[in-house]
C-alpha cells in the first residue's frame, strides 16, 4: 500500500472535504495547534498515489499493509433526490443494473469513488440536485439547455441531460476534472455534454441557455456572477452552492449586484441557493 499526504492550511479544509468526499480512502486530520490540516489518500498502487501528487504536490511513501486493510464494502447506500434521482458509486454492473430495474421510474446516475475524486455526492452537490430536480419538474415538457461550472465528476450535468436537457456545456479549471467527468458521461449514456478545461474568468459562454449551475466556492462566485449571467437567456435562471453561511450575505449581495435575484436559499453550514434574472 502507498499514502499520499499533504500539509495545508486550515482555511482549505472545505475545499479538501468537497474534493474527496465519499472516498472511503481519504482522511483528514488537524494538527496540533489548529493552525495546519493533514490530507491524506490511502491507495493501492505507487502508481495511483503518484497520480495525486503530480495534481496536488505532496509526499508519497509506502506503508505496511498493517497499517490500513481495505474496507470490505467500499460502496455507500444509494443516495435519493426527490423522486427524481438516484446516485451509485457501485461498480458492479450487475448492481448497476439492478437499481435501474428497482428504481425504474428515476435516472439512476452511476459515479464510482476515483483516487483523486470522490463519489459527487458532497452535501452543495446533492442540493445543487435537489434544486434541479425541481426546475426540471417546473420546465415540464418545454425544451431547455443548461451550463455546469465547476463541474467535477461531471453528476449535475449527467443529471440534467438524462433528465431532459436538450444540450448541456460543463467545464472545470481542472483538466483532471474534465478526464474523470468524460469517463462518466460514458458510463452513464449521457451523450450531447460538451465538456472542456477553463478556468471561470476565462471562459465564453458559447450559447446562451436556460439554466446555470454554479457549485463554486462564494469568493470565486462572488467575482463570477457577471460571467455566469452573461450566458442566461433572458428570464434564465441559475443555481449556486459551494457557500459558506459565513460569506452568504456578501455572496448575494454580489449576485444582486450582478442582476441576479435570488428567490430561495438552503442550508446551515453549507448555502446553496436559487435565483433568476429578469
Amino acid at each position: 500500500m502507498y499514502l499520499w499526504s499533504k500539509l495545508s492550511s486550515k482555511k482549505w479544509e472545505d475545499a479538501w472535504e468537497e474534493r474527496f468526499y465519499g472516498n472511503t480512502n481519504a482522511v483528514i486530520e488537524e494538527i496540533k495547534g489548529g493552525k495546519s490540516i493533514r490530507v491524506q489518500v490511502y491507495c493501492k498502487t505507487e502508481a495511483d498515489a503518484q497520480e495525486i501528487a503530480a495534481q496536488f504536490g505532496g509526499s508519497v511513501r509506502a506503508v505496511k499493509s498493517a497499517k490500513w486493510e481495505e474496507p470490505q464494502d467500499l460502496t455507500k447506500k444509494p443516495l435519493l433526490i426527490r423522486d427524481q434521482l438516484v446516485l451509485t458509486q457501485t461498480v458492479d454492473p450487475d448492481a448497476f443494473q439492478a437499481l435501474k430495474d428497482q428504481y425504474a421510474e428515476r435516472v439512476v446516475i452511476n459515479i464510482p469513488a476515483e483516487m483523486a475524486f470522490g463519489t459527487g455526492d458532497h452535501p452543495t452537490t446533492a442540493t445543487c440536485l435537489r434544486y434541479l430536480t425541481d426546475y426540471v419538474k417546473a420546465r415540464g415538457d418545454e425544451p431547455w439547455t443548461m451550463v455546469d461550472a465547476g463541474s467535477g465528476t461531471g453528476v449535475i450535468a449527467i443529471a440534467g441531460r438524462l433528465m431532459g436537457a436538450s444540450a448541456v456545456e460543463a467545464f472545470d479549471y481542472d483538466e483532471h476534472a474534465i478526464r474523470v467527468a468524460n469517463k462518466n458521461f460514458t458510463l452513464n449514456q449521457a451523450d450531447h455534454i460538451e465538456a472542456y478545461p477553463v478556468d471561470v474568468f476565462d471562459w465564453k459562454p458559447k450559447a446562451k441557455v436556460d439554466l446555470v449551475v454554479a457549485n463554486l466556492f462564494s469568493t470565486v462566485l462572488q467575482k463570477a456572477f457577471p460571467i455566469l449571467k452573461s450566458a442566461l437567456k433572458p428570464g434564465g435562471e441559475i443555481i449556486i452552492s459551494g457557500i459558506l453561511a459565513s460569506q452568504w450575505d456578501a455572496t448575494r449581495e454580489a449576485a444582486e449586484d450582478a442582476g441576479i435575484q435570488i428567490a430561495d436559499h438552503k442550508g446551515v453550514k453549507w448555502i446553496s441557493a436559487k435565483g433568476s434574472i429578469r
